[in-house]
């Protein structure tokens, strides 16, 4: 089946026991003021990279009169888009040109612990002024990305508040059809700042908050020592693909055409909307999964670190504005314009109706899921400015310990889990599970089946369920993907008996 099929039927279920991992065939790190001699080990014949990949600082112009300079993949941002075939041997070469030692996640494979790319699961760093070469198997297909997994704290110019981020695209077996093009598009803001408080959108979401949850935060909140809310980051431009509204090329575009958008949210903090008036967006997969169950809807949430693969028809000539349903956001740079052919005219924005975003408009109401053979309970909770004045976070009542890195639950390989996730605090989380994909089983109360993710928004107040197979031994790092968030405790270690 090739890859357009694939996306138009829609309704195919990948199996969790289906997921199995994939493994390095070898990687090498080598520290060297000159390592274009020290590509391979000893006993390893030469073989040139599929891709070479160079970090290092540079600046890159944004927008006009906004030059930045930040961290970057090969001097651009976002990173060069990288094309694998799914399950068939890969050699990449990392380079670190800066002066810090780097690691390089491959966000939503399946890959051993040692080529991942986070220290926590005891990845070897890329040495500064070093380079590491990985050779592994890709998959699954699908879109994912790779990015920084450094631990930046206090430091906005550092983790992925710089421009480490890029797409990656794993092709089927087989390739193509049901649209026309294909579009990646990378959300991004620069320039962070320190504040107290903000104002991201916290109700977009659907469920309501669970009495029980908001009296054991507010019970917390009442109790702390310290009363003030810790520090949140803003920022003060906004990209999509690196350029500000405006100073990027228009998305030229036919009357007729299917276009299939590849969204990725490549925010260190913030969860993005994203709208196109006059026109509706099919979302036919969800961080790269096709979903049981295609559906059209007007806006696009999407939580940091999260991608949606999305077809519109472009039936609705004009010149129009895609972008972020915030106002100042979208005024500071994060939308893009849509051009149809012949028309000149200025961009339109018109904002759409109150929608909120359900993860079950994609799911199967006709399958069920199987029971787990064990369910995790986590609960999430939130100590105000307990950290030098930074929110402290927890799970199960821990706090991720960055020197000792123990892990707190442990697997069986082969068994099914179900991670039942209670959020007693008022922040939305976006949960990341390293090198395997879950299953959503239930959200905000209601039961749902087929939509397989590695990453899910968690409300405020509100409870997610999700079952993955234990498939891939080896420590596995899940975590908020909120920078601000797993730096200052909310992060837990998994590893297999």
């Amino acid at each position: 089946m090739d890859r357009r099929k694939f996306i138009k039927i829609g309704g195919t279920v990948i199996p969790l026991a289906g997921m199995l991992p994939a493994s390095a065939a070898g990687l090498l790190t080598k520290k060297n003021s000159d390592c274009s001699n020290h590509a391979v080990e000893a006993n390893q014949p030469y073989e040139k990279a599929d891709y070479t990949v160079h970090i290092g600082t540079g600046l890159l112009e944004v927008g006009t009169q906004h030059i930045i300079s930040t961290t970057t993949y090969n001097g651009q941002f976002p990173g060069p888009l990288l094309k694998f075939k799914e399950g068939k041997q890969t050699i990449v070469d990392l380079y670190n040109d800066t002066e810090t030692p780097e690691q390089f996640h491959w966000h939503g494979q399946f890959l051993p612990a040692d080529v991942d790319g986070a220290a926590e699961e005891q990845t070897p760093f890329i040495p500064a002024h070093g380079m590491r070469r990985e050779i592994f198997v890709p998959r699954p297909s699908g879109f994912r990305f790779y990015h920084t997994h450094v631990t930046p704290g206090n430091n906005l110019a550092a983790g992925q508040y710089n421009g480490e981020v890029g797409p990656v695209y794993i092709e089927p077996k087989n390739e193509p059809g049901n649209y026309d093009r294909e579009e990646f598009i990378v959300l991004k803001e620069f320039d962070p700042y320190f504040m107290r408080g903000g104002d991201m959108a916290v109700d977009f979401l659907a469920g309501k908050p669970i009495p029980e949850l908001k009296a054991m935060g507010e019970k917390a909140e009442k109790e702390s020592a310290i009363k003030t809310k810790g520090f949140e980051v803003g920022y003060k431009i906004f990209t999509i693909n690196g350029r500000q509204l405006g100073h990027g090329r228009p998305i030229h575009v036919k009357y007729g055409e299917r276009i299939l958008f590849h969204i990725l949210n490549g925010s260190a903090t913030e969860i993005r909307s994203l709208a196109l008036p006059g026109h509706t967006f099919r979302v036919v997969a969800l961080d790269g999964n096709p979903v049981p169950n295609p559906a059209e809807v007007p806006v696009l949430w999407i939580g940091t670190a999260e991608r949606i693969s999305a077809i519109v028809e472009m039936k609705n000539p004009g010149v129009w504005l895609m972008g972020d349903l915030a106002d100042d956001d979208r005024g500071s740079g994060m939308g893009i314009v849509i051009e149809y052919a012949n028309h000149k005219n200025k961009p339109r924005w018109i904002a759409p109706k109150p929608f909120k975003w359900d993860y079950r408009l994609f799911g199967s109401h006709s399958i069920g899921t199987p029971e787990p053979d064990e369910v995790i309970d986590m609960l999430f909770a939130k100590q105000n400015g307990a950290d030098k004045g930074f929110n402290r976070w927890t799970i199960n009542s821990k706090t991720f310990d960055m020197m000792n890195m123990s892990p707190m639950f442990h697997l069986k390989e082969g068994k099914r889990y179900r991670l039942r996730m209670r959020n007693a605090s008022d922040d939305i989380h976006p949960m990341h599970l390293h090198r395997h994909s879950f299953e959503l089983t239930k959200i905000a109360g209601k039961s749902t089946a087929g939509v397989i993710k590695d990453v899910v928004m968690l409300a405020g107040f509100q409870e997610v369920e999700v079952d993955f197979v234990a498939n891939n031994p080896g420590l596995t790092l899940f975590h908020c993907h909120m920078q601000l968030h797993m730096d200052f405790g909310f992060m837990a270690l998994f590893d297999y008996l």
